[in-house]
């Protein structure tokens, strides 16, 4: 299912950059999903298999006024073949495409306490110079922590956190014994 959401991602993507339309695709796409995600009766209509093709592609057209006509085909292509399970798989992908092109770079700053802005916004300044990509950046506090911080940049972890160096600590004190 993963590598058909991706292939589907990856078709609107492209047909969307190619008509230089990325951003609103993204953000009419994204409004959709959170439209499913928030109605219960919509994701039963678009995933039940008791509605038709046909009535399937008519509610597309209903429930989505104003959208760019590539999303509007895209999504009756999804109803048609019974694809709209998929949708949110789709979002998710589409989103990482967009996300690499525009060449950002996810960061997540967490810390023991809530830290100063400016502390935040040097770390991804920092990042940025480094990978020459930009820096979306997220923060959270875990007081698990006890103290120092774990910088999550893309899908590597650099954990300089209090609780990581005690951790370490017991691992190496339980091997010597």
């Amino acid at each position: 299912m993963d590598e058909l959401a991706r292939n589907y991602a990856r078709a609107l993507f492209e047909s969307a950059r190619d008509a230089g339309v990325l951003d609103r695709i993204r953000d009419e796409l994204e409004a959709l999903a959170r439209g499913l995600r928030e109605s219960r009766e919509l994701r039963l209509f678009f995933n039940s298999p008791y509605f038709s093709r046909d009535e399937k592609r008519a509610g597309v057209r209903k429930v989505v006024h104003g959208a760019d006509e590539r999303l509007v085909r895209f999504l009756e292509l999804l109803a048609e073949r019974h694809r709209f399970p998929l949708l949110d798989r789709i979002r998710r992908e589409f989103d990482r495409l967009w996300a690499e092109h525009n060449r950002l770079l996810d960061v997540e700053v967490a810390a023991a306490i809530e830290l100063d802005e400016g502390l935040v916004r040097e770390i991804g300044q920092r990042i940025e110079q480094q990978t020459g990509r930009r820096v979306r950046l997220a923060r959270r506090v875990d007081p698990e922590l006890i103290g120092g911080l774990v910088v999550r940049v893309g899908n590597v972890v650099l954990d300089a956190s209090v609780r990581n160096r005690l951790e370490r600590l017991k691992r190496e004190v339980a091997s010597a014994a």
